[in-house]
Order: C-alpha cells, then structure tokens, then sequence
C-alpha cells in the first residue's frame, strides 16, 4: 500500500514517515513545496499523479490561527480550495482521500465532548477555512475519510510540549490557561490510526466506513494540567521543571478565539475501526522520553505549525 500524504514538514506527516520505516506492508512518500503548493492549485493534480497513491492523505494546511485573522484569503485559499483540489485530484485517480481537520470547526460552547454530528460554529478565520475545507473534500467525492484532531503534539516541529520544555528550561514559573478543555492529541498515535484505517479501506474498497470522524486522544485535561504533567514527567527523566500558575484565557489574550471546550468523542473512530488512542497521559510520556532521553531515536526535526 502506497500513501502518499501532503506536506513534508507537519508534525502528522513526519510521524507517518517514522511509522513508514517500520512497517514492510506500507510505503509512506510525503510530497511538498515547490512541486506541490496548496497556495497553487495548478500544481496539485501533477504532483499527486506523479507519487502514484493507493490511498492520499491531506494532512498539509494554513496552521497559523492568530496569523490567519490577518490573512484570511490565503488561509482559505490553503485550507478550503487546496484541500478540495487535492480530494479532487484522489478521485481522479480513482483512490480515498484521508483529510485532516479540526476541533476549530467547533465554538467550544457544547457542555461535553463533540461527536460528529454536532452542529459546527467556527469562532475565527483558520476554523472557518478549516470548515470549508471538509465541505469541499466531501463534494469532491465519496470516498473520503474527514479526522478532525485536536491539541497535536509529537517529537516533531513546534508543539505545546516542546514549549513547556523550553520554558521550563529557563524560568522557575510558567503561567497556563486553565479554562479550556481537549483531549492532547500525539501525532505518533494519528498517524497509527491513519495506516490502521488506510490498510481497511485497502483491503476492502467497498467499506461503507467513509465520512467524518472524531479522533483524538483519549481522555481530557485542560491546559495547564496539560502542561503540569509534561513538566512532571520531564523531572522524572531528569529534565526540567517548572510550577504551573493557572490562569484564565482573558488573563492570555490572542488574536483569535479559541474554544474553552475543545473535547472530542472518537466513540465513532473506535467503534468503526477498531482503534483507539492511548490515554493521553501515557503518550504524552512518550514523546517526553523521546525528547529528553530517546533523542538518538528521533528523525530529523521538522520546522512545523503547531497543529
């Protein structure tokens, strides 16, 4: 089975790369700029053909969220017409596409974790180009796969993880917004749960398993216990600590509104596919020990958005 997944330098598509090397049933090839620019959609059929795909995943986006308030058309242009050009592109070709989405989609208002057929209320510029994106992979045909993911973290890129590292390295304290909840997403398992779905729908090209999925980590936290255990689990290891104060989100104001309740239910994703991720805290640990101790094991480091 030959995936072929969009953008080089994501954190989804350098785990997918690494899970690549170790499994003698899948080649993973990543494609990326010049060739294949979702700001140039002229140049996403031809890039697409020429990797010659069983099954393409979507996984390159506009990931700056404050930014994306500043350029709206260019986010857009990323997130909602290049991601239709590239399902648009699978099928011609005649292969699913698997795109990937996010809890942005949501305004963050629901008392508890979203499933699917919640109703979708962007608060800002990158979900709502986010949004638009699944409306046009979902036109482009039927055989698509939708994830939508949250709080992404791995050994890889920029991430809330490496962060909490780098400022636990350098200062005694570090002030967390408290008020917002989500499942801490790694992208190690996404990509587990990508080549899990990608060899179902290989084998079996009539699953009735298209559509829109939850998929995230298992379990809920908000960010500054997020960030506590992180640190917890970095002293253990012999790396750096830091107190957590907990603030609330007006006390750390951005550009952009993110939802105080990102919490996704992947009841669906489980129950279709058989798959579920790890409780959040055992992979957290994970990636940690990867970066502190396993870094002999890590693959290059990708410059990365942080979702």
């Amino acid at each position: 089975m030959r995936l072929v997944v969009t953008g080089r330098d994501g954190q989804v598509a350098a785990s997918l790369l690494e899970a690549g090397q170790s499994r003698a049933d899948v080649e993973v090839i990543a494609i990326g700029r010049p060739e294949f620019d979702l700001a140039r959609p002229d140049t996403v059929f031809d890039a697409i053909s020429a990797a010659k795909p069983d099954i393409v995943v979507s996984a390159a986006a506009y990931t700056a969220v404050d930014q994306a308030e500043d350029e709206p058309d260019l986010a857009f242009a990323v997130n909602a017409t290049g991601a239709g050009k590239v399902a648009e592109a699978a099928a011609r070709l005649g292969v699913p596409v698997i795109h990937l989405s996010t809890d942005y989609v949501f305004d963050g208002s629901a008392p508890g974790a979203y499933v699917e057929t919640d109703a979708t209320a962007p608060l800002g510029v990158y979900g709502a180009s986010k949004l638009a994106g699944e409306q046009a992979v979902a036109a482009a045909g039927p055989r698509h796969l939708i994830l939508r993911t949250a709080w992404v973290y791995s050994p890889f890129g920029r991430n809330f993880v490496k962060t909490m590292l780098r400022l636990a390295a350098d200062r005694d304290e570090i002030a967390v917004v408290a008020d917002q909840w989500g499942n801490p997403t790694s992208a190690l398992d996404i990509a587990d749960a990508i080549l899990h779905a990608a060899a179902m729908l290989h084998r079996n090209e009539e699953l009735a398993a298209f559509g829109t999925y939850h998929l995230a980590g298992t379990g809920e936290t908000n960010w500054s216990g997020f960030a506590r255990h992180i640190l917890d689990t970095s002293l253990a290891f012999g790396g750096p600590w830091a107190r957590v104060r907990d603030i609330a989100t007006m006390d750390y104001p951005t550009k952009a509104r993110r939802p105080a309740n990102s919490r996704l239910s992947s009841a669906k994703f489980a129950s279709v596919f058989g798959w579920k991720a790890p409780d959040w805290r055992q992979s957290t640990e994970t990636v940690v020990r990867r970066l502190l101790v396993d870094k002999t094991k890590q693959a290059p480091s990708f410059n990365a958005n942080p979702r």
